[in-house]
């Protein structure tokens, strides 16, 4: 079986469209699968400075947490203080007959 010249080139033609076309597509979808490669690495690299920045931040906590405690007991500490002061105004002025005026000439 012998085949034509023409019927050769025309297959021979085919063939290297073809191969050339499926190399044009290989090398889109390997640019494609690059691009968003270094997308999810950009956006990898931003998670992890973001994790390590939030990891900084609550290491400080226990820290902060201990000062937060000592105010909070000094502010508990006073208010009780200032609100025995409050009973004790309270009180005088019950029993007093010349409030506020007494309070205001002290």
């Amino acid at each position: 079986m012998e085949y034509s010249q023409e019927a050769i080139m025309m297959v021979w033609g085919g063939s290297l469209i073809l191969g050339l076309v499926v190399i044009a597509v290989v090398a889109f979808l390997l640019k494609k699968i690059l691009t968003t490669a270094r997308e999810i690495e950009s956006v990898a690299a931003e998670i992890w400075t973001q994790g390590k920045l939030v990891a900084n931040n609550t290491i400080h906590i226990p820290i902060s947490l201990g000062t937060t405690n000592r105010v909070a007991a000094g502010i508990l500490e006073n208010a009780g203080g200032i609100y025995s002061g409050i009973q004790k105004v309270g009180t005088h002025i019950e029993g007093c007959p010349g409030c506020p005026a007494c309070m205001l000439s002290k």
